[in-house]
């Protein structure tokens, strides 16, 4: 298993690739609800690739000077509860602190407030966000 920093079209393509096949595929969310403003040229991925396959992503992009959105993390169903969760979420904490960004943030749905409370983010339960496919809670940790 490899993670990457997609840099290039191909990694980004890898990146597509996996929320296609967990997310819009998966929970029938059309492509113009998964892939919306923020999924520009400049937006970074981050990917594993398990041989050439991409098994799981996660997108970033600043939210300002300080705040490092992290989202669209998703691992293919087949691969998960093997750890590439974490493994993508702190390879992002890690490209985004490299950045200068001093905060990390997601938009958790509500039954994976504990997995990133595991990895020291902090939910504001106040923060709810009624998305067009899942209910969410903005979380952030300090870098």
């Amino acid at each position: 298993m490899e993670i990457l920093r997609a840099t290039t079209t191909a990694g980004r393509a890898g990146a597509y690739y996996v929320r296609i096949q967990a997310m819009a595929r998966k929970h029938h969310i059309p492509l113009d609800v998964e892939f919306d403003e923020h999924d520009t040229p400049d937006t970074k991925y981050v990917v594993a690739v398990d041989d050439f396959l991409p098994v799981a992503t996660c997108r970033l992009y600043p939210e300002d000077d300080s705040h490092m959105m992290l989202g669209r993390i998703v691992v293919l169903p087949e691969y998960r509860h093997q750890g590439l969760g974490t493994l993508i979420v702190r390879e992002a904490e890690a490209w985004a602190k490299e950045q200068g960004f001093t905060i990390a943030v997601v938009e958790s749905r509500d039954n994976k407030i504990p997995f990133y409370e595991a990895m020291g983010y902090i939910a504001d339960l106040e923060k709810r966000i009624d998305g067009e496919t899942f209910t969410c809670y903005r979380m952030e940790k300090d870098l």
